[in-house]
């Protein structure tokens, strides 16, 4: 099974943007996702096409099953 975790937050013009981890740390605390996207906003480091990040929207960990059918 892959992970991603998924950082979402909203910039200046409303619209959503997503930074996405692959592979992040197994042991991830809500707490401590939360601290690192608060980190984020009050860095001010990440500028979208719609502006700066303003808000959070929610975090998520999105798991992927691959199933490899062939290798060449």
């Amino acid at each position: 099974m892959e992970y991603t975790l998924q950082l979402v937050f909203r910039n200046s013009q409303g619209n959503i943007s997503t930074i996405s981890i692959p592979a992040p740390l197994e042991d991830l605390e809500a707490a401590d996702v939360e601290a690192v996207m608060d980190q984020i906003l009050a860095a001010g480091v990440v500028i979208t096409a719609g502006g700066p990040l303003v808000s959070k929207v929610r975090a998520q960990l999105v798991a992927r099953d691959v199933q490899e059918l062939v290798s060449f």
